[in-house]
């Protein structure tokens, strides 16, 4: 659970939606300021393809949303709002005027984040009242998904500042780096800014097309770099003979080729501008901005996904999933009746997707195992159940279709116990159209409970029991 239960965001465009959404997908109540004629339908869009992406990568983690509300001033906006997140412009003067109106407004003890991509944050502060409590907090883009953020502290930023700001990150399921020292441009843009400049001097002299240059990173050491980064990415090549032999015998000598252009830069004069608008147009085809943002969401969650169960743990981005959702579950407030309906627990809300349908457009059978066995999963870390290392795993189904479901659909999915013992699971589900609440199929499933890393059974702790008798009994068990 969050530590903080509102926040403001200053800014609602790419990042400050991206913003916006993780906040308020963690329950926090979001109070919005910017001025811009569309900045509520951008946001809004934004907000609404987080949800449908953390729907997908956790279930268990979409069931609480924080309102967000679109204010009239930055005043109104920041008053009594323990933590304040600007993203306007990438322009210092901009910023340091943001940074003086939150300063007058704030309260007293707010943090006061700063989403720049590459200006110190002592700059954006100097003209600050209460310097002390801003920051930078450098995120990547869709801020809802990817969870690294950059601090960066500026010389009046207070001792105590950067430690509760790491705190608050983590419990937004974030991995919040501290920069050692204010530089330019922090340490992630200055890794993409030496790739950027390379790539587009390759394009630049024709040795690559825009879509090559793609090709070549996400097919190769861009899904190195996923789970593993680059210096644990190279101690692999090193194998055996290990970092300082690899380094003197390859990387010393290699290191003065003159393999790139360094800090050298292709000016970009019209004729580039156009070479690569054009490539990057016939790049997208015909799919909109919403659909690609949709399809690289899809891609993250599958990654994401993929890495939180590849260990006992996870990896990469996939252990801070797993630590989140762990925590989530620990600090979960107790089951409420009021909370549930009649059929159930609502824990998994999605679009149908494209590889649950058969052949002919309809939801197949392998399909509607998915749906069940994510709503299972949801309900695990609902009760608080240890995800890291245990879980619940399907051992029996039955299946009542009511109305096929196809890809134009979007669904709900609910659950309520009916029998358990310390180690099996029996449950009821009920599938809904999300548009209309329509019921499209009824379950029943037996569940057992599992050690992940033996591979058996195993009973479950005792306080998950409570809760799920709390749910059980909160309502009459639905007929079947």
């Amino acid at each position: 659970m969050a530590s903080i239960a509102s926040a403001a965001v200053i800014g609602g465009g790419v990042i400050g939606g991206g913003w916006a959404a993780r906040l308020a997908l963690n329950g926090i109540a979001v109070k919005v300021y910017d001025p811009a004629p569309d900045a509520e339908r951008t946001l809004t869009d934004i907000v609404e393809n987080a949800a449908r992406a953390l729907a997908k990568l956790s279930p268990s983690l979409s069931l609480t949303r924080g309102a967000i509300t679109f204010c009239a001033s930055l005043e109104e906006a920041v008053a009594q709002t323990p933590f304040i997140q600007e993203s306007v412009p990438e322009r210092l003067a901009v910023k340091q005027a943001v940074h003086a109106e939150i300063g007058k407004f704030a309260p007293a003890g707010a943090l006061v984040g700063s989403s720049t991509s590459g200006l110190l944050p002592t700059h954006i502060q100097a003209s600050m009242s209460g310097p002390e409590r801003m920051f930078v907090a450098h995120p990547y883009n869709p801020v809802y998904l990817l969870p690294l953020v950059e601090l960066v502290a500026g010389k009046q930023t207070g001792a105590q500042t950067i430690s509760k700001a790491r705190q608050l990150f983590q419990s937004l399921g974030m991995k919040p780096v501290v920069i050692r020292k204010e530089i330019d441009a922090f340490v992630g843009d200055r890794l993409l800014e030496s790739l950027w400049r390379e790539a587009l001097w390759l394009l630049h002299d024709d040795v690559a097309t825009v879509d090559e240059i793609d090709d070549i990173i996400s097919h190769s050491f861009g899904l190195r770099w996923a789970q593993m980064g680059l210096f644990m990415t190279y101690r692999l090549g090193a194998r055996e003979a290990g970092m300082r032999h690899y380094l003197n015998e390859f990387f010393a000598p290699c290191l003065k080729w003159p393999w790139t252009h360094l800090m050298d830069v292709p000016e970009l004069d019209a004729a580039l501008v156009e070479k690569i608008a054009e490539q990057s147009d016939a790049q997208a085809g015909d799919r909109s901005i919403r659909e690609l943002e949709r399809i690289r969401d899809d891609n993250l969650v599958a990654i994401i996904r993929a890495l939180r169960n590849s260990g006992a743990a996870g990896w990469g981005a996939g252990a801070v999933l797993a630590e989140h959702e762990r925590r989530a579950a620990q600090t979960a407030p107790g089951l409420r009746p009021s909370g549930l309906r009649p059929s159930g627990l609502r824990l998994l809300e999605a679009p149908v997707q494209p590889q649950w349908l058969d052949e002919h457009g309809y939801l197949s059978d392998t399909g509607y195992a998915d749906i069940l066995c994510q709503s299972i999963q949801a309900l695990c870390h609902h009760l608080g159940m240890n995800t890291a290392h245990f879980g619940l795993r399907m051992d029996q189904l039955k299946l009542n279709r009511t109305l096929d479901l196809d890809s134009l659909m979007d669904i709900y999915c609910t659950v309520r116990p009916i029998a358990w013992d310390d180690v099996r699971l029996q449950t009821f589900h009920q599938i809904h159209r999300q548009a209309d609440g329509q019921l499209l199929a009824t379950a029943e499933m037996t569940s057992i409970h599992m050690d992940l890393r033996t591979r058996r059974e195993c009973p479950v702790e005792e306080p998950a029991l409570e809760r799920l008798k709390t749910l059980a009994e909160a309502r009459p068990a639905p007929p079947h």
